[in-house]
C-alpha cells in the first residue's frame, strides 16, 4: 500500500493547519503512519489575490518560508515520505490566474479549489470552462461538505461534465462532518464520481485515509480504495488525469448495511 494525498495543511504558520515545526513533524508523523507515502502540501491562498501581484507574491513568499522549514528541517526526517509543494486555492474570484506554478499540485496542471464559505455560488460552473481554456484542471475539494447542493448531485454533475475531477474527504465517508456530506459522499461514491480521495488533515488528531480505505475494501471495493487513495492522487501529483472509478455498488440488500458500517 502506497497512499497519495495532496489535499492537507502541514506547512508550519501559513493557515489554520500545522502551526509549528512541532505540529508539522506531527503531521507528517501521522500520514506516514497511516500509509501515505507521496503527499502534496496545500496551504489555503484566496484566488482574489492571483489578480494582485504584489498581495500575491507577499501571501506566496509567507507560504515560502513555511514551505523551506517543511523541506529542511521536517521532511527529511522521514525520507521514504515523498514531499511536493502545492494550495487550496479558494475561487474568491471568477478568473483566477493560476500561471505561478506555486499555485498547483506539484507545479503541474490540476489545480485544488474550492468555492468560499463552504457554499456553492451562483453559476459555479461558468469557473471550470475559464480553467481549462487557460490550461489549468480543477480539481474541487470536498464537493460533499458544501451547502446548496441540490439533492440530485446536478450541479456536482454538471461541474464533471464540464472536466472537474472531484476529491471527496474520507473524514466525510466516516461522517465526521456530519450526516449530510455523508450521504453525499456515498452517493458519489456510489455513482462512481468520486475520483480521489484525500485527508483534508490539519495535523490534529488521527489521519482517516488507513480507516476508510478498510471500510471500503470490508464492502468489496478493493479495486475503488486503490484507484482512490493510490492510483489517482498519484496520477494527479504527475499531471496525468484520474483513471475511471468503477461505481461502488454491492449486491442488492448491502447498501443500507454498508451505510451504517460508515456511521
Amino acid at each position: 500500500m502506497a497512499i497519495a494525498d495532496f489535499h492537507n495543511h502541514l506547512v508550519p504558520g501559513v493557515d489554520d493547519g500545522a502551526q509549528t515545526v512541532e505540529e508539522a513533524h506531527g503531521g507528517l508523523a501521522a500520514m506516514h503512519e497511516s500509509g501515505v507515502r507521496t503527499l502534496v502540501a496545500t496551504p489555503h491562498v484566496q484566488a482574489s489575490l492571483t489578480r494582485q501581484p504584489a498581495a500575491l507574491e507577499a501571501r506566496l513568499a509567507e507560504i515560502d518560508l513555511g514551505w523551506a522549514t517543511l523541506e529542511s528541517q521536517v521532511a527529511p526526517l522521514f525520507p521514504d515520505l515523498e514531499i511536493h509543494r502545492g494550495a487550496e486555492v479558494m475561487l474568491d474570484t471568477p478568473e483566477p490566474d493560476f500561471s505561478d506554478a506555486r499555485l498547483r499540485l506539484a507545479g503541474g496542471p490540476f489545480v485544488l479549489v474550492e468555492f468560499p464559505y463552504m457554499t456553492v455560488p451562483p453559476r459555479s460552473e461558468r469557473i471550470i470552462p475559464t480553467m481549462k481554456l487557460a490550461g489549468w484542471t480543477p480539481i474541487i475539494a470536498h464537493p460533499e461538505r458544501y451547502g446548496g447542493v441540490d439533492p440530485e448531485l446536478g450541479i456536482i454533475g454538471e461541474w464533471r461534465r464540464l472536466g472537474a475531477f472531484l476529491q471527496v474527504n474520507v473524514g466525510s465517508v466516516l461522517g465526521r462532518y456530519g450526516t449530510d456530506a455523508r450521504r453525499i459522499a456515498l452517493a458519489l461514491l456510489d455513482r462512481g464520481w468520486a475520483d480521489y480521495l484525500c485527508s483534508d488533515y490539519h495535523a490534529r488528531g488521527r489521519v482517516a485515509v488507513r480507516e476508510c480505505r478498510r471500510r471500503i475494501i470490508e464492502i468489496g471495493g478493493e479495486e475503488q480504495a486503490r484507484l482512490l487513495t493510490e492510483l489517482n492522487p498519484a496520477r494527479a501529483i504527475k499531471g496525468e488525469v484520474p483513471m475511471p472509478v468503477p461505481p461502488l455498488r454491492p449486491h442488492r440488500g448491502l447498501w443500507s448495511r454498508i451505510r451504517r458500517a460508515f456511521r
